[in-house]
């Protein structure tokens, strides 16, 4: 039986928050009150109205925050919670558990830290902004820490990790990092190598079937591995890294959160949000408040990240085809420009006049990626490597043709936009080809970031971005409507475009 949420009349103005473990805070207040916090923890779920259980009437299209019956809410939520109070002119009492207080942090010494992160002979010096994120994660307990792709967010988790398993370890708790693929797996477990850490002795890799047990302090996995694994596999975790958090809004990764109840440090990185209110309060309640850690203009600006280009290359389909297209949904579309030849032709063209490294991004395997393999492959020169990944490839494969790309000067690498999107470190990239639309904020960022590292050659990336024109009269067709939705995030981020137009 549910614990009442409320309290006694003379106090009915007066909300009690504790917590109830690391992750779940426990709220008492009046019913009226309850009634208004789960009003305001509610939000409409981004594209609910298209969501079958919306059109069958058996769902309003909400997701709520808070429980109303059991008075049960996101730890990471504390903040809102006192807005909330604050606003009405509600008195909040704030109560200690067995797991602290919700608002506890800790007393950085900055100093002290600096000599730490000397202490671990680093192979270069830490930035900056990177050991402002260090100390604002530790000294909040709980974050965000949003930084964009190449900022080094595996140099900061690390040195957050190395410093939770020494100077604040009282309790000898474990660490789990999640992160979403195995190639991620490895190229985290590889970058704390090259760090200088022993990660043979230190870290276990859970991907695949591998071993579910160690003694090892350091779990690095992805999450759906170990998502399935009883509550009590997670109890010794006394630290939770999220890396490409933006991701943990799905239910299985929600639920391996919840289960980290001994989990006292909780931290999300991440390079992108999606601007969705409702994602962003899921994430902070699982991980804490947005810390902006630096951004790609930052960092552009001084020299850390390529400058980027950006040419939109918009493809004019003839009349009769743009006609036919009055009428068409976006399944029609979408066959109709993967399977265009001409459209294929050009992509082809294009990756084969271009110098220096090309990553080729595209969304179907084989309705439009290998056919798109298939032609650069049968028109290249001996001379130039070519490489083929989708979700089919091992990730050691896909781990062994980056390091190769990163040796090369004139590769190209067809890859669907799943692989190699998201989080994938490709250090000496020249060009980015967008073959197939898309209008994900997260997927557009993460994929830019792909062609933001420094080169060995110092020059700056061209992002090709390949927009598909079947527009008639007034109606804008899907592929238009998506390039709008980039041509906004490119102007947001402040990147340099230019348009052109060409028939096909």
């Amino acid at each position: 039986m549910a614990t009442p949420n409320y309290i006694e009349h003379n106090q009915m103005e007066t909300i009690r928050v504790r917590k109830l473990n690391h992750a779940i805070l426990k709220v008492e207040c009046d019913r009226s009150i309850a009634a208004e916090l789960r009003e305001f923890f509610s939000f409409y779920v981004p594209g609910y109205k298209f969501m079958p259980a919306y059109r069958n009437r058996i769902w309003d299209g909400k997701i709520r925050l808070f429980n109303q019956t059991t008075g049960e809410i996101s730890s990471g939520l504390f903040p809102q919670i006192i807005s909330f109070a604050e606003s009405r002119e509600y008195k909040i009492d704030i109560e200690d558990s067995e797991y602290g207080n919700p608002n506890e942090g800790n007393q950085i010494n900055v100093d002290f830290m600096m000599k730490f992160v000397e202490a671990l002979k680093l192979p270069f010096k830490i930035r900056d902004y990177q050991f402002d994120a260090v100390c604002t994660g530790i000294q909040r307990k709980n974050a965000i820490l949003l930084s964009p792709t190449g900022s080094g967010k595996s140099l900061i988790i690390y040195v957050m990790m190395r410093w939770l398993l020494s100077a604040l370890d009282k309790a000898k708790k474990d660490i789990l990092i999640v992160v979403p693929t195995t190639s991620l797996v490895e190229q985290m477990y590889n970058d704390f190598k090259s760090y200088g850490y022993n990660v043979d002795s230190h870290c276990h890799r859970i991907y695949s079937g591998k071993d579910k047990n160690t003694f090892k302090r350091v779990i690095i996995s992805t999450w759906q591995s170990i998502y399935k694994f009883p509550k009590e596999w997670f109890e010794r975790f006394g630290t939770v890294f999220g890396d490409e958090c933006h991701g943990f809004k799905s239910k299985s990764l929600t639920t391996i959160m919840n289960k980290c109840t001994e989990a006292e440090y909780r931290f999300g990185t991440t390079g992108t949000l999606d601007g969705a209110l409702t994602h962003e309060l899921v994430l902070q309640g699982l991980f804490g408040k947005i810390y902006r850690v630096t951004s790609t203009r930052a960092l552009q600006d001084n020299d850390t990240l390529a400058k980027l280009s950006i040419r939109r290359i918009i493809l004019e389909h003839d009349e009769k085809t743009r006609k036919e297209f009055g009428k068409q949904k976006y399944q029609d579309e979408i066959k109709h420009i993967v399977e265009h030849k001409k459209r294929n032709s050009f992509i082809t063209n294009l990756s084969l006049d271009l110098k220096g490294n090309t990553l080729i991004l595209y969304n179907y395997v084989e309705k439009h990626g290998k056919p798109i393999y298939d032609m650069i492959k049968n028109k290249v020169s001996e001379s130039r490597k070519i490489f083929f990944v989708s979700g089919n490839t091992p990730a050691t494969d896909r781990e062994a043709i980056r390091a190769i790309v990163e040796k090369q000067k004139d590769s190209i690498t067809v890859a669907s936009l799943g692989t190699f999107s998201t989080g994938i470190n490709i250090r000496n990239l020249h060009n980015i080809v967008f073959a197939s639309p898309s209008k994900s904020q997260i997927r557009v960022l993460q994929s830019i970031g792909r062609g933001l590292r420094k080169t060995d050659d110092g020059r700056d990336t061209i992002l090709y971005d390949i927009i598909d024109d079947l527009s008639w009269k007034s109606r804008k067709n899907y592929g238009i409507l998506h390039a709008d939705e980039r041509l906004r995030i490119y102007g947001r981020e402040k990147f340099n475009h230019k348009t052109y137009r060409v028939k096909i």
